[in-house]
């Protein structure tokens, strides 16, 4: 599987992850992620690209708890988590 995931082409990999963003089951992370996603996937670099992979690759529950603070996030997490946290303003 890694090595089907090293051929995808860029574009394909936005959209999947960008999909996966925006459909996690959880409605706050659907909002959270997916707002993020919108904004930054595209120009994101393959590093970035990566990290947030790992992040989706991570519970529902443990994210959140780690974006609004409730619990301490992974060092590796901490900055994209940060971002994250800012990236989604809820309507009023």
């Amino acid at each position: 599987m890694a090595a089907a995931m090293a051929e995808e082409p860029r574009e394909i990999r936005v959209k999947r992850l960008r999909m996966r963003a925006e459909h996690r089951g959880i409605k706050e992370m659907d909002l959270i992620l997916g707002a993020w996603a919108r904004a930054h996937l595209a120009g994101a670099s393959e590093a970035e690209l990566d990290l947030f992979e790992a992040v989706l690759a991570e519970a529902d529950q443990d994210l959140y708890g780690w974006i609004t603070g409730q619990s301490a996030a992974p060092e590796r997490y901490v900055a994209l988590l940060s971002d994250l946290a800012t990236a989604y303003t809820p309507p009023r």
